[in-house]
């Protein structure tokens, strides 16, 4: 893999102006919304935790974290990581544990696991929108550019939400910004997951890394080179830039909202 192609996605921004401009952003959308602050899923990963930094600089008293496990299948040690990220940021939280509400649903509905995985994100989106809504308080998506791309996440789960301050950063930026805010070490290199199921850990899915996702993505989407310029750019082989592909075409219905028929021929 070609290194450079790296170093000029992380170098990319100017990581203290780019904290500025994000939460001026949210800032003036809670403004412009007539809201009283703002929600988020604290989860305990690297991209939720950026959220809760950006909002402790000068949000903290407007802003609620959400940490909502399912003791079934989440690791303590993310829990205990969402929990330290509290204690840091001093913003104001619930610990809300999911279990018995997705044990609930299990009662009427039939087996599957990868529903049921996509099930826990709908979940916890319904919880963020109820305290949304008896807060006054907008929803803060947590998706960045890689995953929004490659439609790694939940429609209408973790995919549901009023602004998504960090979407037009790749994971690497994510974790250069992450630096920059001090969040801690151990969150930064710690293995992505959204945890929808024991033991899943979101590279091992892909089937890539995020190092290899970001440099396919940037040189497709960024640069608009072909497949064979981005296999020479990036020295990846061509079966993970197609798979790559491949996942942000499939996934273009994510990132749009309901289709419609055009019903324009049928007026009278």
């Amino acid at each position: 893999m070609n290194e450079n192609i790296i170093s000029e996605i992380t170098n990319q921004y100017d990581y203290q102006l780019l904290t500025k401009t994000i939460v001026e952003f949210i800032t003036k959308e809670i403004e412009k919304k007539q809201s009283n602050g703002v929600i988020l899923g604290l989860s305990g990963g690297i991209d939720s935790a950026v959220l809760a930094y950006l909002c402790k600089q000068s949000l903290k008293e407007k802003t609620l974290a959400l940490i909502m496990p399912d003791t079934a299948i989440t690791p303590s040690s993310e829990t205990e990581d969402a929990l330290k990220m509290i204690s840091l940021t001093g913003i104001e939280y619930k610990l809300i544990d999911i279990k018995p509400i997705v044990n609930e649903y299990a009662m009427y509905i039939e087996p599957n696991e990868k529903a049921r995985g996509n099930l826990r994100a709908r979940i916890r989106t319904n919880i963020l929108y109820y305290y949304a809504n008896t807060k006054n308080y907008l929803v803060l998506g947590s998706s960045d550019k890689s995953e929004y791309l490659i439609g790694y996440f939940t429609k209408f789960g973790d995919g549901a939400s009023d602004m998504t301050p960090i979407v037009s950063l790749y994971k690497l930026q994510v974790r250069e910004i992450a630096k920059h805010l001090g969040v801690p070490e151990k969150v930064i290199t710690k293995k992505s997951s959204p945890h929808l199921w024991k033991e899943h850990e979101a590279e091992e899915e892909l089937g890539t890394t995020y190092e290899e996702v970001d440099s396919i993505l940037y040189c497709l989407i960024d640069k608009k080179m072909t497949i064979e310029q981005t296999e020479k750019e990036t020295q990846i082989e061509r079966e993970k830039i197609e798979k790559i592909l491949k996942l942000n075409q499939n996934s273009q219905h994510k990132r749009q909202g309901p289709q419609q028929p055009d019903i324009r021929d049928c007026i009278k």
